[in-house]
């Protein structure tokens, strides 16, 4: 038996990237999964949603009890991301970034806690290496994936002794279609691909695959001794210093 048969599962953001490598792979191994974005999804189960609506989230849990009639994982992938420095980022823009990445995970996590607690289930939420160093302009973008990890050991120290437990991810540079349009709109995409290949001790960028894999392990049965934690999947670029 797959490890996911019978197991239902919520990926925001899963119509794309990395969500969808996800929800791909979740439903290769037996899940029956629902995605959560602001579009229809062709290919999944979805509920449409809009993660700026602090209503939305309850929602989307809702939609999925009904249809399903229970949860056992719940991935948070949906994000957003603003460039702005501190001084130029509006009141406005900072809040919107902050209610999608990490006020909508709160949101959804709080209402899917009795239906995961019922089924020792699992949540898994997409960070950023941006929630451990940063890069320019991501003001907003850093300080809301830093606080993404800082809930994800909240929820495993609150919740870990009724069954649930929570870990995140943090990627580094992974090849979505996001990130793959912004190589080829650089002057020299081939000179672009080796550069940001080159700041990474494995010679290369990631793929999505290689996140939801991970993602995959971490919602299964044999990871229940995991919780609480943030695993860097970033291709040894976190762990690199500078030279000399």
């Amino acid at each position: 038996m797959k490890r996911f048969g019978g197991k239902i599962a919520i990926v925001t953001g899963g119509r794309s990237g990395i969500g969808q490598a996800i929800a791909h792979r979740l439903r290769d191994e037996g899940a029956r999964v629902f995605t959560a974005q602001r579009g229809e999804d062709q290919e999944f189960e979805h509920v449409v949603a809009d993660f700026s609506d602090p209503h939305c989230p309850s929602k989307v849990v809702g939609a999925v009890i009904e249809q399903a009639g229970q949860l056992d994982v719940l991935i948070n992938n949906a994000g957003m991301m603003q460039e702005a420095s501190v001084e130029a980022m509006s009141l406005e823009a900072w809040q919107r970034t902050l209610m999608v990445n990490l006020t909508a995970p709160f949101l959804i996590i709080k209402a899917a806690l009795p239906h995961l607690r019922a089924q020792g289930g699992s949540i898994v939420n997409i960070g950023s290496i941006e929630g451990l160093g940063s890069n320019p302009n991501h003001a907003a973008y850093g300080a809301s994936k830093a606080g993404l990890h800082g809930l994800t050991r909240a929820v495993a120290i609150d919740h870990s002794a009724e069954g649930i437990r929570c870990n995140a991810i943090a990627p580094g540079w992974i090849d979505t279609d996001l990130n793959l349009d912004f190589t080829e709109a650089m002057e020299d995409p081939d000179r672009f691909r080796r550069e940001i290949g080159s700041i990474h001790p494995v010679g290369r960028t990631g793929t999505p695959e290689e996140v939801a894999a991970l993602a995959a392990f971490l919602a299964a049965p044999e990871s229940g001794f995991i919780t609480g934690q943030v695993y860097t999947v970033d291709g040894g670029r976190m762990a690199q210093l500078s030279l000399p």
